[in-house]
């Protein structure tokens, strides 16, 4: 790093717009294999806590890739720069005071071990969508897994290209048996336990 950035402390803190917000900042990362369900998930996610009158926002693999990181590829080396730019984003976010919501496969599993140390543990929630590839392929909701048997798409997560599965993830929610109302119960419910939405006065 330039030896001559320094950081700007602010005096609006983290912990003042958690007040306001009422609720802590907190990452929620999303991954599995695409089908999973990793996109519906976050955003029926994203509705019931706004309904709670909490702050979110939630970074979606597709979306993203049309703007921050719309330079990059599916190599292995873009998949990783994909990840570590949306994590930076997402401690930004956090530290805004948003409860921030990301949906990517992030296949590699040294890339998201490498976003869960930028944060410390009780801001960080590894949820994985975990759901077979029969299932997710039959579901083909974007007639991607079609194309990657054709050959059409190269270095595709479970068919040309490896998924590491989360070896430790804090919550598994398996897709393929629950229902999304089920799934956003089970996710709200450990944010419950773990403090979410009690800020000290």
């Amino acid at each position: 790093m330039e030896k001559n950035i320094v950081w700007h402390s602010a005096t609006v803190t983290r912990k003042r717009r958690e007040h306001m917000n009422k609720h802590k900042g907190l990452v929620l990362w999303f991954t599995g294999l695409s089908g999973a369900g990793k996109s519906t998930l976050a955003h029926a996610l994203e509705e019931c806590l706004h309904q709670m009158n909490c702050r979110t926002y939630v970074f979606d693999g597709d979306n993203v890739r049309h703007g921050l990181c719309g330079d990059l590829g599916f190599s292995d080396d873009d998949r990783t720069e994909n990840i570590r730019r949306v994590g930076e984003m997402a401690k930004l976010t956090m530290d805004a005071g948003l409860i921030t919501l990301t949906a990517f496969i992030s296949p590699i599993g040294e890339d998201r071990e490498r976003v869960k140390k930028l944060f410390d543990a009780c801001d960080f929630i590894e949820v994985y969508c975990k759901c077979s590839l029969k299932v997710c392929e039959a579901r083909d909701v974007k007639g991607l897994y079609k194309r990657a048997r054709n050959g059409e798409i190269p270095s595709f997560t479970g068919i040309s290209s490896v998924y590491d599965e989360p070896r430790n993830p804090d919550i598994v929610i398996d897709t393929d048996k629950l229902s999304i109302e089920e799934s956003v119960d089970r996710v709200v419910s450990l944010m419950k336990k773990n403090g979410v939405f009690t800020v000290e006065e």
